[in-house]
């Protein structure tokens, strides 16, 4: 494969207490440069961040990519790159992939020679197309979402008439070897994240924290431990005693996984996740996977996930198992428990197999098609 010019657009800076956030981004930086590739991650900041851009810096030239970033300051200046050479990388690429639309300045949008938008929230930017609330996807040539499913027959999630491509998330494997041992069955997530439960065809869609408590007992009804790396709001103090009661250890997500280094320990400290996915996906059959769960697979960690349809797309039963309901959920842990050994070996099989950074970007281009190097 003849390698090219990647322009990556992708919140860092804006989330500096958050290390897996950092690290969603660096996959797609690291294994396109595996691939030969030259990148450039362009971010943006709506509100001045120096906590921010330091890390961000820092980050970068930790792994390399020190003159390979810029961000999009208020007011119309950069830090890092300046803007001609923005503007000169952009025009020069061969593709932009654009997470979220999260490039929206439209003067730059018009650069690249192919716009990818990369839907990494199946559901939530269809709907809000769909009921006239945002329109997310303008200006983009191509439609990618890890949604498994999404454009497939039996998805509730609306194509919204666009073509769609689906991938997995890619892990650069380099980084993340396999560690031995560890305790208790984790996560990093967020309680409720940054978007509403959306009312559509005549459904309401909800959240993480709807899908989660159908799952409480999980954490008293087997022989495991449970830690949590909660992004919660104290407004939801209720649900935070509720989890502790129910024998849920919460963390401080920005002292336990708040930097790239963090999130890395903390994953590989761990005996296996436990991870619930947000309502919207399972109840759309979106086939959403998560970009953490891929590291906790190539880390030799076996996962533990709520369905969402990503089943009919991976090996199921070793490494990594899916739950639809509480009892499956119980068994599934206690599965793990049982042959911890059997399980850490499954999980690194399939993040070598399907979540490989390299592999799964050499697809994702290939599909995509109209990359001038590629001829």
């Amino acid at each position: 494969m003849s390698a090219g010019s990647v322009v990556i657009a992708a919140a860092i800076a804006q989330r500096p207490e958050a290390g897996g956030h950092t690290w969603f981004a660096l996959q797609y930086l690291l294994g396109f440069r595996e691939l030969g590739w030259e990148v450039t991650l362009v971010d943006r900041l709506d509100v001045e961040s120096p906590a921010g851009l330091s890390q961000l810096a820092e980050t970068m030239e930790r792994f390399g990519l020190a003159d390979r970033w810029a961000v999009l300051l208020p007011g119309g200046g950069t830090a890092g790159l300046s803007r001609a050479e923005v503007e000169r990388r952009l025009g020069s690429s061969d593709l932009l992939l654009n997470v979220m639309g999260y490039l929206d300045d439209e003067d730059l949008l018009a650069l690249p020679p192919l716009r990818v938008f990369l839907d990494v929230d199946p559901g939530f930017g269809q709907m809000w197309r769909e009921l006239g609330l945002a329109d997310l996807f303008a200006g983009h040539d191509r439609f990618v979402s890890v949604g498994l499913n999404v454009g497939s027959p039996g998805c509730g999630v609306p194509p919204c008439g666009l073509e769609w491509i689906t991938t997995l998330p890619p892990v650069a494997l380099g980084h993340w070897a396999p560690a031995a041992g560890g305790a208790g069955f984790t996560s990093v997530a967020s309680w409720r994240g940054p978007y509403a439960p959306i009312e559509f065809g005549g459904r309401t869609y909800g959240l993480r924290v709807h899908e989660f408590r159908r799952f409480l007992a999980v954490a008293q009804r087997t022989s495991a431990e449970f830690r949590l790396a909660l992004a919660i709001d104290p407004a939801d103090g209720a649900d935070v005693e509720r989890l502790r009661n129910a024998g849920w250890a919460l963390l401080d997500p920005r002292e336990a996984a708040g930097d790239p280094h963090g999130y890395q320990r903390f994953i590989r400290a761990s005996e296996a996740e436990f991870t619930v996915a947000k309502g919207i996906y399972v109840e759309t059959d979106s086939g959403w996977f998560s970009d953490r769960s891929a590291c906790y697979l190539a880390s030799g960690k076996p996962v533990v996930a709520q369905e969402t349809g990503f089943g009919a797309h991976l090996p199921l039963g070793e490494g990594l198992l899916a739950f639809s309901g509480l009892e499956e959920a119980i068994a599934a842990v206690e599965d793990v428990r049982a042959d911890p050994a059997r399980h850490r070996g499954a999980a690194r099989e399939i993040a070598e197999e399907h979540f490989a950074a390299a592999r799964v970007l050499s697809e994702l281009v290939d599909v995509v098609g109209g990359v001038r190097s590629l001829g």
